[in-house]
């Protein structure tokens, strides 16, 4: 197998391990749950530091959720697409923190890192930027800013469904509008 690929293939065992072990995780248990030799992991990593950044940067990649909103149908009305966007990024909350509520001070300050903007979502409301009162990509930042809000396990117990976030992204809290 390539270097590259072992890597990604130790890397993919490794996330659910940092997830439940944060950084006591041992090199052992990676070895296990990858299928190899506890030494294969040092012909492809310097030492145990290396991995568990590559693992907290696939942890934090953006790149998987970006292919998954550009997967959208785009023949869905617009709200069943925001309703398939927002279960994209409620999955990725409860993912992410899986991973980084158990890292040590060292792995956390390496996770602390903003969100880019997403491409891939803000094309969702392109089509309909006659109809929204911000720009697509601010529109496309906000829907996943409350998302977060109602989703993350440190800011609200029992996070909101998809359809609920949407709807109230959508039409807000009132239930009719008075002059």
């Amino acid at each position: 197998m390539p270097a590259d690929e072992r890597r990604a293939a130790i890397v993919a065992a490794t996330l659910p391990l940092l997830a439940t072990y944060g950084e006591t995780v041992t090199t052992r248990q990676i070895a296990e749950a990858a299928g190899i030799a506890e030494g294969t992991i040092f012909r492809v990593f310097h030492d145990k530091d290396e991995l568990l950044l590559a693992a907290l940067d696939a942890a934090l990649d953006q790149g998987l959720s970006e292919a998954a909103y550009a997967a959208i149908d785009p023949s869905l009305p617009f709200e069943e697409q925001l309703v398939a966007a927002v279960d994209i990024v409620q999955r990725r909350i409860v993912d992410v923190w899986a991973v980084v509520s158990n890292l040590g001070p060292k792995l956390r300050e390496q996770a602390s890192r903003p969100l880019t903007d997403s491409d891939a979502l803000t094309a969702i409301f392109e089509p309909e930027a006659h109809r929204l009162s911000v720009p697509p990509r601010r529109a496309a930042r906000t829907l996943r800013a409350l998302t977060l809000a109602v989703t993350h396990p440190m800011l609200v117990e029992g996070a909101m469904t998809s359809e609920e976030i949407v709807h109230h992204f959508l039409h807000g809290a009132l239930t009719e509008v008075t002059g």
